[in-house]
């Protein structure tokens, strides 16, 4: 077996002379080479650890934020007098929003539910079409034309049940369902919510039209239509959509991960200062040698290709061995935390850690770089003076 090494070993020698070189100039200096191969490890693992730690969390925050981004809330304008909107303004926003989502009317209003000796405050729903806005919760029907249905924390509060009796605002209803706590962001306070057939409110208006859009492009495009139709004369209504919300959020990690990518690269080009220091050094040591090399004939390309050889050595097996500590890290991290494993493993996260590692050989390469300049552009005579 280790007639067989040392065969493979001379044969990828005899291919890459270079290469073959360049070891075993590192090999004679151990510790030297160690602690520079060292600088590029920390270096990278940093890079590694904190990028895809930041592209995880907006990751993460993303997909807990859902279909947050996907919502477009239509209200009146606080410069008109109106207080809801109307069925002119209802059929706008659905030509709008035509195969781009689904347009749910809502009328809302805050009320007291009571049950038994319980009371507790609830904001009120009239619509329809619960589902859209509040999930496809057991129990929750296609279309709600009476009773209740009621949030989680208006369900504690009450001991209520399915056909139990909630009484709001001295009318009765019997419980057609009840919500489960909801762990999305979502401007409807659903877990506080007692959900009505809209006849059951005296405005015959509109409180809020909400368009639960297929995707965050078709939201923004539904509320710049909506602008357009109902404000472009005046100012009519209020178009909220909230994707600006998620755009704001996807700005502040670019902006932790570009923090963040900053910080770890300095530890980077320190480690291609410390290559640089120990390239110098060796250069330094060895120029009589290089002297004898040139004289009897080597040529300067030779030299310069042997010594960035060494160089490039210490950035990868530095750099492989940071990018696959910093990938292990950040999984025992998610493994260990509330952060999901699925965030992580991610394909950016794979580009973070190949782009920190091309960079840790780019930083070991450019560290050595003038160190093998100056030794195989030195003259042979200047070499062998020491």
């Amino acid at each position: 077996m280790r007639d067989r090494l040392a065969r493979v070993g001379a044969r990828l020698g005899r291919r890459f002379p270079a290469a073959s070189l360049a070891a075993r100039n590192l090999s004679r200096q151990r510790l030297r080479a160690g602690l520079a191969a060292l600088g590029i490890v920390i270096g990278v693992f940093a890079v590694v650890s904190l990028g895809m730690l930041g592209t995880a969390l907006q990751t993460a925050a993303t997909d807990e934020l859902g279909g947050l981004g996907n919502q477009v809330i239509v209200s009146p304008a606080a410069e008109t007098d109106a207080e809801t909107l109307n069925g002119r303004d209802l059929r706008a926003v659905e030509r709008a929003a035509a195969g781009r989502g689904t347009v749910v009317p809502l009328k809302s209003a805050g009320a007291t539910a009571s049950a038994g000796d319980g009371q507790t405050v609830a904001q009120v729903y009239g619509t329809t079409n619960p589902r859209a806005l509040f999930g496809d919760a057991p129990g929750v029907p296609d279309y709600h034309r009476q009773g209740a249905i009621v949030g989680a924390d208006v369900a504690g509060a009450l001991d209520l049940r399915v056909g139990s009796t909630v009484t709001v605002e001295s009318n009765d209803y019997r419980v057609v369902a009840v919500l489960p706590e909801q762990s999305s962001i979502s401007p409807l306070r659903a877990d506080s919510a007692v959900v009505l057939p809209p006849g059951e409110f005296a405005a015959s208006g509109y409180s809020q039209v909400v368009v639960q859009a297929d995707s965050g492009g078709d939201a923004d495009a539904v509320a710049s239509e909506v602008r357009d139709r109902l404000n472009a004369r005046e100012r009519r209504v209020s178009v909220f959509s909230l994707t600006s919300v998620l755009d704001r959020i996807s700005e502040f990690f670019a902006l932790l991960n570009g923090f963040l990518l900053a910080v770890a690269g300095v530890s980077l080009v320190v480690a291609g200062v410390s290559i640089f220091n120990v390239m110098l050094m060796t250069v330094s040591e060895r120029r009589g040698e290089i002297g004898v090399l040139r004289a009897v004939g080597i040529h300067r390309d030779q030299v310069l290709r042997t010594l960035l050889v060494e160089a490039t050595l210490l950035g990868v097996v530095g750099g492989a061995l940071g990018a696959v500590l910093g990938a292990v890290a950040v999984v025992a991290v998610a493994l260990n935390t509330d952060l999901p494993l699925a965030a992580v493993l991610v394909p950016t996260n794979a580009l973070v850690a190949l782009g920190s590692f091309a960079f840790g050989v780019t930083v070991a390469l450019v560290g050595g770089l003038y160190p093998a300049y100056r030794a195989a552009w030195e003259p042979p005579v200047e070499s062998l003076r020491g």
